[in-house]
């Protein structure tokens, strides 16, 4: 310590050496540690890494095996803004799990085993403006009001999984959507479909690889793209008439027949009922 109570360079380079020492104490095993961030790819993790710093900002896991994250860990890294989570063993129920980062703006969760998306699963990330769910092929469902609370998503990338349907609200109503990625899905291209398409061709948002988002079935529209599919849509829907079309016109043909039938007797008889009455009115005069 020099007389101006300053460390001399050769404290400092110690202090600093055991600041880094520190800082690699606290970095979790395999994983690699710099400031507000952890680095875990490609370390064959089974599990969730214990002992992230509570500061951490980023935390990035990809190309692991980890099957499951556990809610109360994750709620321990409350200023968590950014969580790569991609080509891991991710699946089945993740709802409420990311309950404790409602800071999080960033999560990517493609090439995983997701089955379902619920209303529970990101309704606390209200602060969520990028998410990655493309390349998961088991991904057959996304409720109608899964991202009610996501108000300001901006990416949204759905891309390659086995999505069949997408209600037209579930995107509709997220203001601040710009990116949607749909490609490579098996979309059923019925007439329950033809708001989402019209939806598509009429919004703003950006539709990357627009040429691999097309219809899967019915075979009459497969590999037919969207939203050219519309005016196909429009015919099949909105002017064909199908058998049970037939039925409920005959049915309200008969309806209509008989009703009409029923009330010209009816008109009839009253006529006839004031003829006579009145007849015998004027006999009695």
């Amino acid at each position: 310590m020099s007389p101006s109570g300053r460390p001399q360079p050769l404290s400092l380079m110690v202090l600093l050496g055991m600041g880094m020492a520190s800082e690699r104490i606290n970095c979790p095993s395999r994983c690699s540690c710099q400031y507000l961030e952890v680095n875990c790819t490609g370390q064959q993790l089974q599990e969730f890494p214990a002992a992230i710093p509570l500061d951490t900002r980023q935390l990035i896991l990809a190309a692991n095996n980890v099957s499951y994250l556990p809610a109360v860990e994750l709620s321990f890294l409350a200023d968590l803004i950014y969580l790569d989570c991609r080509k891991n063993l991710l699946g089945n129920d993740l709802d409420f799990t990311f309950i404790g980062v409602a800071k999080l703006v960033y999560l990517d969760l493609s090439f995983n085993n997701l089955t379902q998306v619920t209303f529970s699963t990101f309704s606390h990330l209200r602060s969520l403006v990028v998410l990655k769910i493309s390349d998961n092929p088991n991904l057959a469902s996304i409720e109608k009001d899964a991202f009610a609370n996501n108000t300001w998503l901006r990416h949204l990338d759905v891309s390659r999984t086995g999505l069949t349907f997408l209600d037209t609200s579930t995107v509709q109503d997220l203001p601040n959507l710009r990116f949607l990625g749909l490609s490579d899905n098996l979309w059923h291209c019925n007439c329950s479909f033809l708001d989402f398409i019209t939806w598509m061709k009429e919004s703003n948002v950006h539709f990357p690889d627009a040429d691999n988002i097309s219809c899967y079935t019915p075979e009459g529209l497969r590999a037919l793209k969207m939203p050219a599919v519309e005016a196909q849509l429009h015919f099949n829907c909105l002017t064909q008439l199908y058998k049970q079309d037939y039925i409920f016109l005959c049915l309200m043909g008969f309806c209509m027949f008989f009703a009409g039938t029923v009330a010209a007797f009816l008109a009839s008889a009253c006529a006839v009922i004031y003829k006579v009455h009145t007849s015998n009115g004027e006999e009695a005069d």
